[in-house]
């Protein structure tokens, strides 16, 4: 399930209604419960089926899911009017941040407090270290996550081991490795060009962690004053020039979309493919016969400050607006759908990570157990969160990455024009500002 480009913030269309009573719903005393659902790669069967279940266990409730892949474009004029579902997971063609600066979202903070789905333990701790963080402004949480998609690069064992190649681990061996590769007629890198963000997020950011560590990543993202054009951020830009420079990039990879460049790589165009956990899933229907996809780390650079074991991951939240009429038992169903028995069952369903610790205790699709003992081994997870925050600032920097892929911009250029981008965000006193949380 790849990312969704982000549209115009809701900060000048939203009229917030006060949050809505929680009373008893249909006639005969059944609360009804709407929720609407992204319908992404991973499809909304396993939410509708759970909805059902939950309906089953809780027969005052009735628990109801609908949803598209555009599902943000009918949730706009509903938050709009005040018509709101109790629970909604609009995916990221919404802008979830306008939301909450518009008041649109119930703050989660007390329900967390409160146990967890059958437990005694707080519902806040049973999820992942890290990512409730990743859906706070001002130390208050608005959102919550479902699943982790771990981002990296991707290769097939299969094509490895009947050419006698092994993953590279760091840029050295990524230079070696990518002679063979060209040596066998074998493109090394494909890219997904028509979404630059596949290379900001699969090249740039994790080789600017892994020179500059953290931190460097850290300051860009909290717009400090020449993070974009860093020592690390440049190294990371020349980086992708060299590569480019090298031939290392499939031909006509920048003008590709998601599905065009994962396809070829399939098809053995390319060794490797940068992507997220969602991979697999997105393209099962169009693998041929034999192909497989399993995940490498984002090759190192040795002698760099950073966390050689520092993983970029994503999450997709959910969550309640302040009008929705059921707001007590949308949470609860929530509770429900995060308990490590369902999260559980997601795992093996879907074959993607969960937020709910020792959710990854069962069995999982093969592509995923890499995945899996990447992020239990991590000692860095982070995310990119500016993405969200500043969309016009992204895209700017996504306009810069193209011109760099295509040789338009010399890495000198790219982070000027970067850097120049994040300078217009921060002295915008319109535009409202965010920290990551350390």
């Amino acid at each position: 399930m790849r990312p969704i480009p982000l549209v115009l913030a809701l900060s000048s269309l939203l009229i917030v209604a006060g949050c809505g009573p929680s009373g008893s719903g249909a006639p005969g005393g059944k609360v009804k419960v709407e929720v609407q659902a992204f319908q992404g790669g991973y499809g909304i069967d396993f939410f509708q089926q759970a909805g059902e279940e939950y309906s089953k266990l809780n027969p005052n409730v009735q628990v109801t899911v609908a949803g598209d892949p555009r599902v943000w474009e009918a949730l706009r004029p509903r938050l709009v009017a005040g018509d709101v579902p109790d629970l909604m997971f609009p995916g990221w063609g919404m802008d979830h941040w306008a939301l909450v600066n518009d008041g649109a979202l119930l703050e989660l903070d007390s329900a967390l407090d409160e146990k967890a789905y059958k437990s005694d333990e707080p519902w806040r701790s049973t999820f992942r270290p890290g990512l409730l963080e990743l859906c706070q402004k001002d130390g208050k949480t608005y959102m919550l996550p479902l699943y982790v998609m771990i981002y990296g690069w991707w290769y097939d064992p299969g094509v490895f081991a009947k050419n006698g190649w092994t993953p590279p681990q760091t840029w050295d061996e990524l230079l070696a490795f990518g002679e063979k590769c060209k040596a066998k007629g074998v493109a090394p890198i494909a890219f997904q060009g028509q979404y630059p963000y596949y290379m900001i997020e699969g090249m740039l950011l994790p080789w600017a962690c892994s020179v500059g560590g953290i931190e460097a990543v850290n300051a860009a993202q909290n717009l400090e004053p020449g993070a974009w054009s860093s020592p690390a951020m440049l190294r990371a830009a020349q980086m992708i020039a060299e590569l480019r420079d090298k031939g290392f990039f499939l031909k006509g990879s920048v003008a590709m979309s998601h599905t065009e460049a994962q396809t070829q790589f399939l098809n053995g165009k390319a060794a490797m493919v940068p992507c997220g956990s969602w991979l697999e899933s997105e393209m099962k229907s169009t693998m041929p016969p034999g192909a497989q996809v399993a995940f490498m780390p984002v090759p190192d650079v040795a002698g760099g400050k950073g966390d050689p074991t520092a993983l970029l991951i994503g999450i997709e939240p959910w969550m309640v607006p302040t009008a929705a009429k059921h707001p007590k038992q949308a949470i609860e169903f929530f509770r429900y759908l995060t308990s490590l028995d369902e999260a559980k069952k997601f795992v093996r369903e879907k074959g993607t990570l969960m937020a709910i610790v020792g959710s990854d205790d069962t069995d999982m699709p093969p592509s995923l157990e890499a995945p899996a003992r990447a992020l239990a081994g991590s000692k860095t997870v982070w995310s990119v969160q500016y993405r969200t925050w500043y969309p016009a600032m992204q895209e700017e920097i996504e306009g810069a990455i193209t011109s760099l892929l295509n040789g338009q911009l010399t890495p000198e250029q790219f982070v000027e024009r970067c850097e120049a981008a994040a300078t217009k965000t921060r002295n915008d006193s319109t535009v409202t500002k965010y920290k990551v949380a350390s």
